[in-house]
């Protein structure tokens, strides 16, 4: 734990109820950054507003985290605030965005069709160096290339809920 959030542990109540968790999520904000971060690379959505989701996962944990336990350190806290930030994200991802759900082997002819991509074989050669048809191979590029697309809802699709 960093000098400051274990002086916030430590001090007599702060003015605001919530003032060492406010402390912890101010001090960890970067890690709640480097997670949307990896999550806009792979979902094409707004590393901002993945931000933000982040942060709101953050302040979670923060406001159930008890750093007066026994060995609580800042290590500790990021890993007890992971599965809130990865939750809040993973959330809003399923609840807003259309989920495909591609089979592991796929998955991985995949990422071999990519690295003789990236060896300089041609396109056209690629199905033949996996064992597939070219018709297999197309289905299977098509589905690994769809990114989690987020969309928001207009008037009318709202109330259709």
């Amino acid at each position: 734990m960093s000098p400051t959030s274990q002086k916030h542990c430590r001090q007599r109540p702060c003015r605001s109820p919530h003032g060492a968790a406010d402390a912890l999520v101010v001090e960890h904000l970067h890690f709640a950054a480097k997670v949307a971060g990896n999550y806009a690379r792979r979902t094409g959505h707004p590393k901002e507003d993945l931000e933000q989701l982040a942060a709101i996962g953050l302040i979670k944990a923060s406001r159930r985290y008890d750093c007066k336990r026994v060995n609580r350190s800042s290590s500790n806290f990021i890993a007890y605030a992971r599965p809130f930030v990865n939750g809040e994200i993973t959330h809003y991802l399923r609840d807003k965005g259309f989920l495909i759900s591609v089979p592991g082997r796929w998955r991985e002819l995949y990422a071999r069709g990519q690295k003789l991509l990236r060896q300089g074989i041609t396109a056209d050669q690629i199905p033949k160096q996996l064992g597939l048809t070219p018709e297999r191979w197309a289905e299977i590029a098509a589905a690994c290339s769809v990114r989690v697309v987020a969309m928001a809802l207009s008037q009318t699709d709202e109330s259709l809920e």
